[in-house]
């Protein structure tokens, strides 16, 4: 446990860290109810953001296998593993979650973009922060395809209680995030 909290403490990040797993877990404990293998979820969230790179473009992948290694070591069943696994690699967002539980994963991981204006306003700078060593030119049309990306999914989250709490601000937010972006 402490090697995976330091993870999420290491330099260079500053929004994938202690702060953004600890708003999952809580949304976790809040959504528990629309989970079919709750606990699934939650290790599935303790280890999503495990290995964080922002250079690296297999950090899910390596999540996942940390998160594989840590479960067999404790003698999990496979086929839970397995399923954890595939709910790690379900945040690379390249494609629609697969399943109830993957959703709900998906849906939290996803929840900062519809959060507060003043949460989202902090997030988009802990971004930035991030990805310090991208140049501004290219972090902006980057910055701008995800979130066009995101505001392109009809719906944006697909367990219906995030969606009601979360999709109308997260469309608000991305819209101010993407004039802010400019062209």
């Amino acid at each position: 446990m402490r090697q995976l909290l330091d993870a999420y403490q290491a330099p260079p990040r500053k929004y994938h860290t202690v702060q953004h797993l600890t708003e999952c877990l809580t949304l976790c404990n809040d959504y528990m109810h629309c989970a079919q293998a709750p606990g699934e979820v939650e290790i599935a969230l303790w280890f999503h953001d495990a290995v964080y790179d922002v250079k690296a473009t297999d950090n899910e992948e390596r999540s996942a296998a940390w998160a594989v290694h840590e479960l067999q070591h404790a003698g999990v069943h496979p086929a839970c593993i397995a399923r954890v696994k595939e709910h790690i690699l379900a945040t690379r967002h390249a494609a629609l979650p697969q399943g109830q539980d993957q959703a709900l994963l998906v849906d939290i991981d996803l929840a900062i973009l519809g959060a507060q204006a003043e949460r989202f306003k902090e997030y988009e700078t802990q971004i930035r922060a991030e990805y310090s060593d991208v140049p501004r030119v290219l972090f902006r049309r980057k910055r701008r395809q995800i979130l066009e990306g995101f505001l392109a999914r009809s719906p944006i989250y697909a367990t219906p209680a995030l969606q009601q709490r979360f999709e109308e601000r997260a469309r608000q937010n991305m819209a101010r995030a993407l004039a802010w972006l400019g062209g």
